[in-house]
């Protein structure tokens, strides 16, 4: 403070007056720099602190969003990982189940194929069985004619008349030589 008075006392070296206490400039340089430090010293105690806890505020807003963000990112790798592996446990699942259907229809054509075959066979057993019952009808019914033609024959040859007798011994002659030429 001593060298403030000082300059105040001091007369300048080129004679001009020495800037006194009531000279505006250095009245208004004091005030000017005793509102700055009351401002200061105001803004320091009261706004700074309202300041530097919005920033505070602000930078752990942004880092939890920034950790949600990560979460969310991690979840999401997660369920993308989840939907990958159900999706190819359901691509699995319906190559089996086709592979099983496949399977079950060709079985299944195998059954009616040996079904199909099965019956033929009975048919064609049954329809040899029909044809040779048949053929052994025709050939009994053709002995059977025969032996009667040949009884008539034989009656008309003899011309007398054969008893029914007479007849069924050549019906059995004429069937024992007709079957031991078969």
């Amino acid at each position: 403070m001593d060298q403030f008075l000082n300059i105040i006392a001091v007369a300048s070296a080129d004679g001009k007056k020495a800037p006194g206490l009531m000279d505006p400039n250095l009245l208004a340089n004091i005030t000017g720099i005793v509102v700055f430090l009351i401002a200061l010293t105001v803004l320091w105690i009261f706004v700074w602190p309202k300041i530097t806890q919005g920033l505070d505020d602000r930078n752990e807003k942004i880092l939890s969003e920034i950790k949600s963000a990560e979460d969310a990112r991690e979840q999401a790798k997660t369920a993308l990982a989840d939907y990958e592996r159900e999706l190819a446990r359901a691509r699995e699942e319906s190559s089996q189940m086709i592979n099983d259907a496949r399977a079950q229809a060709k079985q299944l054509a195998d059954e009616l194929r040996a079904k199909n075959e099965k019956e033929l066979a009975e048919r064609m057993a049954r329809a040899t069985a029909d044809i040779e019952a048949a053929k052994s009808a025709a050939v009994s019914d053709l002995h059977a004619q025969a032996a009667t033609l040949a009884t008539m024959i034989a009656g008309k040859i003899l011309k007398r008349e054969i008893t029914p007798a007479d007849e069924k011994q050549l019906v059995d002659e004429s069937l024992a030589e007709l079957g031991s030429r078969n």
